[in-house]
């Protein structure tokens, strides 16, 4: 789940449904064949994801992202640098195809490079790995954000728009301030650093050259919590067993758990994590139904409820 939203996402108003038809045609548009046989849906969240049979001007196999939203500009260059920079620091991860952004009707279009199939699942333990090269990093040579959990929350209610009950917008809302206070009263135990910021064992990919990360977008300079309270959350909402995360733990070498604060980030990325559920919300029943069983459970402070990923 991507929860980063620049300044400019206050102001901006839903446009058309971001489809997998309205991708393909910003994928037309950019001059690349969108047909089945030439750009295969990967994955459509904040971003849709194809691969494609070669990036346009080049014989490799390539993976192209469209963005939602023209919001998106500035994280897809940021990604871009930081690709570049986890290289020079030989930390395996995701490689650009090509430099810069491409926009299309609004639309950031950024080209990687295909990956390898995978040789086995990702576990948490690899991505534990991965995550002690991350949190060993001096800051780049260029600024990264701050790791704002709940920035998306209101663009993400508005997308939503008549689809979810008013009432529960408007206590998710109310959530996301008290959150929003929360976190920024926070004295983390671990140096602040950069961190990847969305750390789950589906953004790593087990290649026969081993764990490499994905999904850069998020990467930010905050508190080094951030990246270990996603897995301490996948323990109580997602279903990971209680085997998995004792591994993830003895890999980095610390349970997040044991940090006083470790509450609040847990609360502020389950408020993110509704919401984001909620845009896709019209047109989607199942999305609905995730929604009101997410807000349900939170409203009853249930974290017997186990959430399913969307």
């Amino acid at each position: 789940m991507g929860t980063e939203e620049t300044p400019a996402d206050a102001a901006e108003k839903p446009g058309p449904p971001f489809t997998e038809g309205r991708a393909r045609a910003v994928l037309e548009a950019a001059g690349e064949a969108a047909g089945t046989g030439d750009a295969e849906l990967l994955a459509l969240g904040e971003n849709a994801v194809f691969a494609l049979r070669a990036a346009r001007g080049t014989r490799q196999p390539a993976v192209v992202r469209v963005g939602r939203g023209p919001w998106q500009r500035e994280r897809a260059a940021r990604e871009l640098r930081t690709a570049a920079w986890l290289e020079e620091q030989n930390v395996p991860a995701v490689r650009a195809a090509r430099p810069g952004v491409t926009v299309v009707d609004g639309h950031p279009l950024t080209y990687w490079r295909r990956l390898p199939d995978a040789v086995r699942p990702a576990t948490p333990a690899d991505l534990a790995e991965l995550l002690l090269l991350v949190h060993a990093l001096p800051p780049p040579p260029f600024p990264l954000p701050r790791r704002d959990l709940l920035s998306g929350v209101e663009r993400w209610l508005r997308l939503a728009g008549d689809a979810v009950p008013a009432e529960d917008a408007a206590w998710l809302r109310a959530r996301r301030d008290d959150f929003a206070a929360a976190v920024a009263a926070l004295t983390p135990a671990l140096p602040p650093g950069p961190v990847h910021g969305d750390a789950l064992p589906r953004n790593v990919h087990v290649g026969p050259d081993g764990p490499l990360l994905l999904d850069l977008e998020t990467f930010s300079d905050d508190m080094r919590e951030h990246d270990l309270t996603v897995l301490a959350l996948g323990l109580d909402r997602y279903g990971l067993t209680a085997q998995e995360y004792a591994r993830f733990v003895r890999v980095y070498g610390w349970d997040v758990r044991e940090w006083s604060g470790c509450a609040v980030l847990r609360g502020a990325r389950e408020t993110a994590s509704c919401a984001w559920v909620a845009q896709h919300a019209p047109g989607n029943p199942a999305a609905r139904r995730e929604f009101a069983r997410r807000v349900a459970s939170l409203r009853e402070d249930d974290v017997t409820v186990r959430w399913l990923a969307f």
